[in-house]
């Protein structure tokens, strides 16, 4: 069973990556519904919560069906870090994660995110105040280092346990690397053989298919894997994988009426929490993955991403559902 504090995620947890702008509660919605073991809200920034940014305050909603579920801030000042997980701490996350692992430019070239990798000793000091600030467990998001020649995250790991972490999620990259190349897991693999490392280590990167994810998990020996990318426009992922590792069996599709129903449901609920304007707007994103190789589409993905009401989209859904009845994924 692996355990982060109290809380019980299974033998083999899957994680919901916290993405900007993606897991949001309407998309963390459809995710749980499909096996999403633990999830985290986007990144919210420190000096956002401090200054009382209504962005960034709004990242805080939660909501019970989520649970359990982490609030993760970024940031590149100790002092206000440790405020922000205090407030963050008051919104009643089950965990609060810490983003050193961000690699957009704005972020880590201000020595937040993945840039605090190039100050192991600040990312250590700053972990212990924030440990020491709430009273909830307390993970970390990271990736191997700012660039090859600076991979110390066996070392990384270790010290961050040792101020109490109780858990660490590895994107198997660099920072440098940004989103290309392949993710590197056998540093997960080292990290995994330190006798001295006894806290739960999730993998991240890559991690696309069932084949895959059971392929990694016997390789590298991980506690659970993180799930960011393919989960988007695709929440079956993570039923897809359990079934997988269960039963060595892949569980069909789903087909193009299951896809118009999760679709709609992600719909409703952004519309609900954001209002109708917004709620459209940034479901936008979505229209592609959701519907991904079907034929011809183009032109209802153009109508989906210009509608401006709500009734609007619903009746291209439902047209979709129609020239499409016979398609078979």
């Amino acid at each position: 069973m692996v355990k982060i504090g109290k809380l019980e995620l299974g033998e083999f947890p899957l994680l919901l990556a916290p993405m900007e702008d993606v897991s949001d509660p309407p998309f963390r919605a459809v995710c749980k519904e499909n096996g999403a073991d633990l999830m985290y809200t986007e990144f919210i920034s420190s000096e956002g919560l401090i200054r009382d940014a209504a962005k960034s305050v709004q990242k805080l909603d939660i909501f019970e069906y989520e649970r359990p579920i982490g609030i993760q801030i970024f940031g590149n000042e100790i002092e206000s870090m440790r405020e922000a997980a205090e407030i963050a701490e008051a919104a009643g996350p089950d965990i609060l994660d810490i983003n050193y692992g961000c690699p957009v430019h704005k972020v880590a070239c201000k020595g937040a995110g993945a840039g605090i990798l190039l100050d192991i000793d600040k990312m250590v000091s700053m972990t212990a105040e924030i440990v020491k600030a709430v009273k909830i467990p307390v993970t970390v998001k990271t990736r191997l280092g700012w660039n090859h020649e600076t991979i110390r995250i066996v070392e990384v790991a270790e010290r961050l346990q040792d101020v109490g972490i109780q858990a660490i999620s590895i994107h198997a990259r660099t920072r440098q690397q940004m989103y290309k190349g392949e993710a590197d897991w056998s540093y997960l693999n080292l990290v995994k053989d330190n006798p001295r490392l006894s806290i739960p280590v999730f993998g991240n990167g890559d991690i696309d298919s069932p084949e895959k994810a059971a392929e990694y998990k016997a390789k590298y020996n991980v506690d659970g894997m993180m799930i960011g990318r393919a989960s988007i426009g695709y929440p079956w992922v993570f039923n897809e994988i359990k079934h997988y590792l269960q039963t060595g069996e892949k569980l069909p599709q789903p087909d193009l009426a299951e896809r118009l129903n999760v679709a709609k449901k992600h719909l409703d609920f952004s519309v609900k929490w954001k209002g109708e304007k917004l709620g459209i707007l940034e479901m936008r994103r979505h229209y592609t993955n959701y519907f991904r190789g079907m034929p011809n589409f183009k032109s209802y993905r153009t109508e989906m991403v210009t509608a401006e009401s709500y009734e609007e989209v619903c009746e291209i859904l439902d047209k979709v559902g129609e020239v499409y009845a016979d398609y078979v994924f």
